[in-house]
């Protein structure tokens, strides 16, 4: 059986590495047989940080769905057209947006230096920050800050492209349209309900819908519709997980 892990505030907490005695238990998934991908709002470059090194070469779904890495390369890349980018940087001007923008590595940033998106950064400093017009492809845009964001989310419609909106930190999340976590696992010859999904976000609903049995961490309402199970981020989760993690490595 694929285990399909979403990353921040799913298996790694606060933009710490996904602790040992995780990482140990998704070792025991390995060990009896089972395959584990990775699949995170992050670009590639930032995953790395906090996947354990060992888990490196194995599936990565980076970007929520716009690259995909196997054995540290690039084995998918879906960015916007240049009509696209042309009318995001259009809004991006009318609405006086900060963001960070990013290519298959590199990346463009205007926001605050105290920033908490900092703090996931390129923090192995593996790639550069260079002026937007010089990325090459552009395959996630994060709206930081705007004018007025309600606005500029309903202007974004029409540009056919996939918008998530994390209201706990008031970012607008754009990516390429028909790009999602289920896209890009179907890429990898993932089929509907031959996978089991743990996630906590709204960016997670598209593979939870096609998983034959999805955990909810935490909970996000939205989310909480297509999960067969929630873990609350009370007590000790942690043990929690690696609890449901033994159970369904056994069950399937």
């Amino acid at each position: 059986m694929r285990f399909v892990f979403d990353l921040d505030g799913t298996i790694c907490f606060k933009g710490q590495p996904i602790s040992d005695r995780l990482v140990q238990s998704i070792d025991r998934l390995l060990e009896r047989g089972h395959e584990v991908i990775f699949a995170s709002a992050r670009p590639i470059r930032d995953m790395l940080p906090v996947v354990n090194e060992k888990f490196h070469n194995y599936y990565l779904i980076g970007g929520n769905g716009s690259l995909v890495s196997k054995e540290g390369e690039n084995v998918h890349v879906n960015s916007f057209s240049s009509e696209q980018v042309q009318a995001i940087m259009s809004l991006i001007k009318e609405y006086q947006a900060t963001y960070l923008i990013d290519s298959d590595w590199d990346y463009a940033y205007t926001g605050g230096m105290d920033h908490p998106i900092l703090n996931n950064l390129d923090t192995l400093k593996i790639a550069k920050k260079i002026p937007l017009e010089s990325l090459d492809k552009i395959v996630k845009v994060l709206i930081l800050s705007s004018t007025n964001a309600e606005e500029l989310s309903e202007k974004l419609v029409p540009l056919d492209v996939v918008i998530h909106k994390h209201s706990n930190e008031n970012l607008i999340d754009i990516s390429p349209k028909n790009i999602h976590k289920w896209s890009a696992l179907q890429k990898i010859g993932t089929t509907e309900k031959e996978f089991i999904a743990f996630g906590n976000d709204a960016n997670d609903i598209s593979m939870f819908k096609e998983a034959c049995y999805s955990v909810r961490i935490g909970n996000h309402e939205e989310l909480g519709k297509y999960a067969d199970e929630t873990i609350s981020l009370e007590g000790d989760y942690e043990q929690k997980i690696v609890a449901k993690l033994e159970e369904l490595s056994l069950n399937y």
